[in-house]
């Protein structure tokens, strides 16, 4: 019986990661957006001693993914009240915020479906409450250390109290039911953490997260010191890269700018 049910639970996860005939899709598409820079040391990115002594400007990306009249919003970037203001002692800046960015395109935070969370960390989260309508797709792991971390309560007020839908994600997450959009669990970095397979018309897009922080720390398959678990860790990676080699999709390091760059600002999108 135990054989079974892994089987099953394999044929599904496999189903949920294979995209519908053309004929019955809806439109696709996908936006990354700017939420800021962060000026970081690069010594904690590696519990090997790699990186002493280096320092380096990541990005905090965030992901506009349509499908028909249904958005998936990917991350939230740093915290909307730096927007606008000279870089912080920290090293973080925001020009504007996603809500901001959205009204240019007539988008307003009601529209909104889904907001998608990679993990709970504050350049990820850091506009979530903008987007009080939307269901929360934490990783079950997240949500478990959301509800019980103070330090989070107030980003996450709304959904804690029950004022907004959460629904924490075990496994993998086919997000619109139709097999192209899919939160892949990834944990290690933090408890629940995600990353997220977009399957365009034009090809595959595969969403690091934090899963990787730049090009050289994926070459060297390197565990930051303040990831949650190394092992997860490793064990992610490797499905990661497994994911890379047999589906090709084009991959996107979030924090990386050069990985950043290769898809479409927004308004602009992949299709």
């Amino acid at each position: 019986m135990k054989k079974l049910i892994v089987a099953a639970a394999a044929f599904l996860g496999l189903s949920a990661m294979q995209a519908p005939p053309a004929s019955e899709a809806q439109p696709l598409s996908l936006s990354r957006l700017d939420c800021g820079t962060i000026d970081v040391d690069l010594a904690p990115f590696s519990d090997t001693g790699l990186y002493q002594g280096q320092k380096r400007t990541l990005v905090a990306s965030w992901y506009l993914i349509r499908s028909g009249d249904k958005y998936l919003l990917w991350d939230t970037g740093l915290d909307g009240g730096l927007a606008g203001k000279p870089k912080d002692k920290d090293g973080s800046l925001l020009k504007e915020k996603i809500v901001t960015q959205l009204a240019r395109a007539g988008i307003e935070p009601s529209d909104i479906s889904y907001v998608g969370l990679s993990h709970y960390h504050y350049d990820h989260t850091g506009q979530v409450m903008d987007f009080p309508d939307a269901t929360l797709l934490p990783g079950k792991g997240d949500w478990e250390v959301i509800k019980v971390w103070k330090a989070a309560e107030l980003r996450f007020r709304h959904w804690l109290s029950g004022g907004g839908k959460v629904e924490p994600v075990e496994g993998d997450k086919d997000v619109f039911g139709d097999g192209r959009v899919t939160i892949l669990t990834m944990p290690g970095h933090t408890e629940g953490h995600q990353a997220l397979l977009v399957r365009l018309a034009s090809g595959p897009v595969l969403i690091s997260g934090d899963q990787y922080h730049f090009t050289a720390n994926r070459e060297v398959g390197g565990v930051p010191s303040f990831n949650v678990d190394r092992a997860d860790t490793l064990a992610s990676h490797d499905r990661f890269e497994k994911l890379a080699a047999n589906l090709r999709p084009k991959v996107i390091i979030q924090p990386e700018p050069d990985d950043v760059a290769n898809l479409p600002a927004f308004p602009e999108a992949a299709r």
